[in-house]
């Protein structure tokens, strides 16, 4: 990848084939997860009347999911009152689906501006903030999945089984750290 470089109003970087495939599959790949918990919300015939709609009251059981899709309010750890578990679940109907809809939006811009076959991506500075939010996505969907936490080591050796993940995980900060640095520079 060539470094972000901002011009005016406009950032551009230039992407190889084949970082444009790993970055564009990783994007799919929450954009699936993503459409499928939007899947999972109630039909509501009153939701479909009014435009107001309900998303599910429970957390997501899969661990990427519920990293980007937190509880919208905090619950007591080991006995959670069941005042704060039904504000819980009224605060996640309410607003899920808006936050679902939102992480869509900015993975789509990705992959609108990424050119498949790898190349130049210029953005205004409206999508270069749709990349940072998706970028951040996919780096907390894919840290979550490799378990990195304050307490995880930045090496891990070549023949560790997940090694090419940790790469991809440190490209995607890079990639991360220099569109913030051409953003606000």
């Amino acid at each position: 990848m060539r470094d972000w470089h901002r011009q005016g109003d406009r950032v551009t970087a230039t992407f190889a084939q084949q970082e444009a495939a790993v970055l564009r599959g990783l994007v799919r790949h929450l954009e699936d997860l993503l459409s499928a918990r939007a899947d999972e919300a109630p039909q509501d015939e009153l939701a479909e009347l009014t435009g107001m709609r309900a998303g599910p009251t429970e957390a997501p059981e899969d661990p990427v999911l519920s990293r980007l899709l937190p509880d919208f309010h905090r619950l007591h750890p080991d006995q959670p009152s069941e005042e704060d578990q039904n504000s819980a679940a009224a605060l996640r109907s309410l607003h899920e689906p808006q936050l679902i809809e939102e992480k869509l939006g900015v993975a789509e811009v990705v992959l609108d501006t990424l050119p498949a076959g790898g190349g130049e991506v210029d953005l205004d500075l409206e999508q270069a903030d749709a990349w940072l939010s998706a970028l951040n996505d996919v780096r907390l969907a894919l840290g979550t999945v490799l378990d990195i936490g304050e307490e995880t080591s930045d090496e891990v050796t070549e023949d560790h089984p997940q090694a090419s993940h940790f790469g991809v995980y440190h490209w995607l900060t890079y990639v991360q750290e220099g569109l913030v640095q051409a953003v606000s520079g």
